[in-house]
């Protein structure tokens, strides 16, 4: 299974690690913590180093309760940043998380690669054009609502059937827009609660007869921390041992702010698949 970054054919057969670069001032873990441009390419470096295959850029805060910002200021923080980023490191492969075309095409413009829109569409379809149109691989993620009310609306009468449906009306979606290479995510804390999103990882494994690759994004979420009674800042181990679970059960992407541990789970499960 492999995706087309720019000409570029990336084996997701053996799982890849996308690092998280968050440009928000107010972001659950790294809020603020990448003020100025040595920072970010100091961060950036580090991600490639320890073996990042793609950089995630977004400067639109997701968590619940999140400030919604304009499109302008959402521009603002993030196409400098692609532009020096891709001047720094011309060969990265950089993922932009936006749910606005606006943005997606500026950032695409530059020399970004990917779209990861948490939206899929539902707030601007026009950005499925913006894929087609730079054959960009394009991310899906499955939420009911925008961030600042996505908690309210967790009632499922069957939480993996009702993904898997959405996915299946969203497929559909981007394949009229002719998008050759869609990458789904299911959603881990988006309109789910702790208990709904163990259930989900548990059953990821059925979301591989969508038969596209499957990314997962729980690294230091609520989902950890809250159980355990801790932090982000203390939630590592536990984002390892979910990243395993994820691995095992067909995970093909890991969305993660620890790119080294992150490596190290999929060495281990590699080898471990070996035998």
């Amino acid at each position: 299974m492999t995706i087309n970054c720019k000409g570029k054919l990336i084996d997701l057969s053996t799982p890849k690690v996308m690092g998280i670069l968050n440009l928000t001032p107010d972001s659950f873990f790294d809020g603020g913590k990448y003020k100025n441009e040595k920072s970010i390419l100091l961060r950036v470096e580090q991600m490639l180093t320890e073996g990042a295959t793609f950089i995630d850029i977004g400067a639109y805060s997701s968590r619940p309760g999140a400030i919604h910002i304009s499109e302008e200021e959402e521009i603002s923080r993030i196409v400098k940043i692609v532009i020096l980023i891709i001047k720094k490191f011309p060969e990265s492969i950089l993922s932009i998380d936006t749910f606005r075309s606006r943005v997606a095409l500026e950032c695409l413009e530059e020399g970004a690669t990917i779209i990861n829109d948490i939206t899929s569409g539902e707030y601007d379809e026009k950005i499925l054009s913006v894929a087609f149109k730079y054959n960009a691989p394009y991310i899906m993620m499955h939420m009911k609502g925008m961030p600042y009310n996505m908690q309210s609306k967790n009632d499922y009468n069957n939480l993996i059937k009702e993904i898997i449906f959405y996915f299946s009306k969203k497929i559909q979606l981007a394949k009229k827009y002719q998008l050759n290479d869609i990458i789904i995510d299911p959603g881990f804390g988006f309109s789910k609660n702790i208990e709904q999103n163990f259930e989900l990882l548990k059953n990821l494994n059925v979301f591989k007869n969508i038969n596209l690759p499957i990314l997962v994004g729980l690294s230091r979420k609520s989902m950890i921390y809250k159980l355990l009674n801790t932090s982000p800042n203390e939630a590592l181990n536990g984002t390892s041992v979910l990243n395993t679970i994820a691995l095992s059960n067909g995970a093909s992407i890991l969305r993660v702010h620890d790119i080294k541990e992150a490596i190290e789970c999929i060495k281990i499960m590699n080898e471990f698949n070996k035998q």
